[in-house]
């Protein structure tokens, strides 16, 4: 699977989370688009939901809410659009006091998305997704026609557009509702975890749609869920937030998983923080072994005089792409007696994280290592792959105070 746009991400398996990304910083001109300013919100009973929290969300960018439950993430996201008012503080958005607008205009300039969807059963999906813009004064014809665009965009099958949201599955549903709450155009797009209701599979393919739509669209997106792995996987920047609606650390992903700001957000990670940490490390420069990487129909002497003794060998065919591993001392030219090469990783596209995880599938214990047609650039064994991972980690620390603003990398 793939993504594409401005800031392109790759997902494939649940081992390989996210594409190499770096960068602290969001991209210089970004709007500051939404500011919460020391916002608390206490109820009668005297409990605090959120507790004087301060954040600058930027324009062009996912900005994820993650922490426990009764941490105060949905009722922050519920407070930018004013279903819940705060009991102090102020919320803007481009620079003005969401109290200043109606209510209903307010969140009419808002896409919102929730768990399960919440369509209307007894509408059609093209007007579910049309909801929107009729309520703004648009033509039926026109909020269609929008209504189809959008079905397209959010990979719906245009054949559903007049089946009803039951006929629907999980995944589709949701779908209907991220086009529903893009179908105005809106600069701001709230999410209030759109996708934990539906299964793994289901899940990952929906973040790599959101995804996709970002790089075409660039919304200032808020996104709430309990999930760090989906908070990692998609968020430019990440709010953790403790018990009560403080905040523990705002920062990037890389930046959080590297240094957590205290033992709460260092607990709420987990233990292998380290290896999804290297998510964000390219494996452009890993350095790739090609003695032992042969065409179909090399002779075992070629193989054995090339290859470091006692090493099995990668066969390809004749386009380069990968065949199996073969000893050389033993190989008669047999293609099915090859041992198989397992899941291969993409050079320069896939994350340190992935090759690492390609040779501990590997049948050899070495990573096979391919350009984007699939053809094989060399083989790397666990020992490279940490040597690259040292390498890329001193590169980082001496290059943080020139750092330039960046972005997740190739999204």
């Amino acid at each position: 699977m793939a993504g594409s746009g401005h800031r392109l991400i790759r997902l494939r398996t649940l081992v390989h989370v996210i594409a190499p990304r770096a960068g602290k910083a969001v991209p210089e001109g970004f709007r500051r688009l939404i500011a919460i300013e020391d916002v608390s919100k206490r109820y009668a009973d005297g409990t605090v939901a959120v507790d004087r929290l301060s954040l600058q969300i930027p324009d062009h960018s996912i900005t994820v809410l993650v922490g426990p439950s009764g941490c105060g993430k949905t009722t922050t996201l519920r407070m930018i659009n004013r279903m819940i008012e705060p009991s102090s503080g102020t919320i803007r958005v481009g620079g003005e006091d969401v109290r200043a607008r109606p209510v209903n205009t307010l969140r009419r300039s808002m896409g919102y998305v929730i768990q399960n969807a919440g369509l209307f059963q007894h509408r059609t999906v093209l007007d579910n997704i049309a909801t929107v813009p009729r309520l703004l004064g648009w033509s039926r014809q026109r909020a269609r026609e929008r209504a189809a665009e959008l079905m397209e965009r959010v990979g719906l099958d245009p054949a559903m557009a007049r089946r009803y949201p039951y006929q629907l599955s999980g995944g589709q549903q949701q779908r209907v509702g991220v086009a529903r709450a893009l179908a105005a155009d809106p600069p701001i797009l709230l999410m209030d975890e759109p996708f934990s209701a539906v299964d793994p599979v289901v899940r990952r393919s929906l973040q790599e749609e959101l995804l996709r739509i970002q790089g075409e669209l660039g919304k200032a997106i808020v996104f709430v869920t309990h999930d760090m792995d989906e908070a990692i996987t998609i968020g430019d920047r990440i709010a953790v937030l403790r018990t009560g609606g403080r905040l523990a650390q705002f920062a990037a992903p890389d930046e959080i998983l590297s240094s957590p700001a205290d033992p709460f957000v260092e607990e709420f990670l987990g233990s292998d923080r380290g290896i999804r940490g290297l998510s964000f490390l390219s494996t452009r420069d890993l350095e790739l072994d090609r003695s032992r990487v042969f065409p179909v129909g090399s002779d075992r002497r070629e193989m054995s005089g090339r290859a470091p003794e006692g090493a099995p060998v990668l066969v390809t065919d004749a386009d380069g792409r990968p065949l199996g591993w073969a000893d050389p001392g033993s190989w008669d030219g047999n293609v099915e007696a090859l041992e198989p090469y397992g899941p291969v990783f993409e050079v320069g596209r896939d994350s340190l994280r992935v090759a690492l995880d390609r040779t501990v599938l590997s049948p050899t214990g070495q990573a096979v290592g391919v350009d984007g047609s699939g053809k094989v650039l060399g083989v790397a064994g666990q020992e490279t792959v940490a040597a690259a991972i040292r390498s890329a980690r001193r590169r980082r620390a001496a290059d943080a105070p020139q750092e330039a603003p960046a972005v997740k990398a190739g999204r």
